[in-house]
């Protein structure tokens, strides 16, 4: 299956549009922004249905005319937009669709929908199981309502290719009796809600990140929850911390925040690649180490490979391992496609300019500019980059936006590298652009 975020944010979105908090002053500061939560499965199943939605897939150029089923968990506003099936109406042959999900919640979509539209409507309750096209789809319950028990529910969802996942938002924190529904499920992807960070209080029927916690090891204690779970924390507030800090605490649980406009390729091994780029002494090493900062267990590249006969180099390789945690794995080698291939923890590969240099230098292309070597292994690189099994972050240099150098080596070296960088960035979960000590959401 192939998911699409079209958005991660609670009720209110993240940033708050009338709040000033830190936590909203920051997504800002990085443009990081988050509408309210709902995704696209295949192009073909909505799973949930909120007013951010139709604007959400247009900013993202994902297009909805294929949707022919859509899962609704609940009938609170940011996961139900009824009114959007009036504006499809007026597309010409916008074809069947079916709406799942409680009962209450289909009544509100009832008079939204003309006499002669192809629309017909599918309650369900916890505990069944129903055929939705290709899909396999479980009904379970949530810790959440609209007026009433019942009225809010989950989803497990197996696609026709046996990949599996399970759409959890919204609720609070399971009875320990919930779990055994979940046994052995091994879901490839859980999109677990996580709305109030440290005021979990706020709320019985959402997830602060205490109650997070509390979920993501109930289910792996039943086998719901496997080493190769993509745990992604999904309708996400401004009660969290700043992204950078909400990362750190939930990398501690193997899960990640979700991003709007990520595609999820589940079943394919590929794993989350962050790209982080800049000027000289920009802050690139120092942000990328600190994304890693609750990691004990991480490969630290030096791309560049061994260099000696240079104190000066000596004296920054020293000042970088300095402030790297004890417990990280430096490896100084230019074989960073292998590297990434075999790896089994997280990899932070720095630089990749050096590694370029590295390259020119072995093929010795600097004067003849014979480039078909160097640009195989860029080839090898970028392959190993897209299909990395394990988090992975890669460091560059921005060396095109100031003076033209003067030598044909030096103007060769500067567009190599713009290209690597743009196809580096193109296979990338997330784009950062440090730009004095500060991180710019790029994507």
């Amino acid at each position: 299956m192939k998911v699409t975020l079209l958005g991660t944010g609670a009720a209110d979105g993240w940033p708050n549009a009338f709040c000033r908090c830190t936590s909203c002053a920051d997504a800002r500061r990085l443009r990081d922004f988050r509408a309210q939560t709902a995704a696209l499965v295949d192009d073909g199943l909505m799973l949930d249905f909120g007013p951010d939605v139709m604007s959400s897939a247009v900013r993202q150029g994902v297009s909805l005319a294929d949707v022919r089923h859509v899962l609704i968990t609940h009938a609170h506003a940011d996961h139900l937009a009824p009114q959007s099936l009036l504006f499809r109406s007026w597309v010409e042959g916008a074809g069947d669709l079916e709406l799942i999900g409680p009962a209450d919640a289909l009544d509100a979509c009832r008079p939204w929908v003309g006499p002669d539209a192809a629309v017909r409507f599918t309650p369900v309750v916890a505990g069944e199981s129903l055929r939705v096209g290709e899909y396999d789809v479980r009904v379970l319950p949530a810790q959440h309502k609209v007026f009433r028990d019942g009225d809010a529910v989950l989803y497990d969802v197996t696609g026709a290719d046996g990949t599996r996942l399970l759409w959890a938002t919204d609720t609070g924190v399971w009875p320990s009796d919930w779990f055994d529904r979940l046994e052995g499920a091994a879901f490839d992807a859980v999109f677990l809600e996580e709305t109030f960070g440290d005021r979990g209080e706020l709320s019985a029927g959402h997830l602060g990140l205490d109650g997070f916690g509390a979920m993501v090891e109930r289910m792996r204690g039943v086998g719901a929850i496997v080493d190769a779970t993509e745990i992604v924390a999904v309708h996400l507030g401004h009660h969290n911390p700043p992204i950078g800090e909400l990362r750190r605490r939930l990398r501690t649980l193997r899960a990640r925040p979700g991003r709007d406009g990520e595609v999820l390729a589940m079943g394919e091994p590929v794993g989350h690649r962050i790209f982080i780029t800049g000027g000289a002494r920009s802050g690139k090493s120092r942000y990328a180490e600190g994304l890693l900062g609750g990691v004990d267990d991480v490969v630290y590249v030096a791309a560049g490979g061994p260099r000696t006969g240079d104190p000066d180099w000596d004296r920054r390789v020293e000042a970088h391992r300095d402030r790297r945690p004890a417990s990280w794995t430096t490896v100084e080698d230019t074989d960073v496609a292998g590297i990434l291939r075999s790896a089994r923890r997280p990899v932070l590969v720095d630089c990749l300019g050096t590694w370029l240099t590295a390259r020119i230098d072995h093929h010795n292309a600097w004067e003849n500019v014979e480039l078909d070597a160097v640009r195989a292994e860029v080839d090898d690189l970028l392959n190993a980059w897209r299909t990395c099994t394990v988090p992975v972050i890669a460091v560059s240099n921005e060396v095109g936006s100031g003076v033209v150098p003067a030598t044909a080596s030096g103007r060769m070296f500067r567009d190599e590298l713009g290209r690597l960088n743009a196809a580096v960035a193109e296979l990338a979960d997330e784009v950062v652009l440090m730009v004095a000590g500060q991180p710019l959401a790029v994507r």
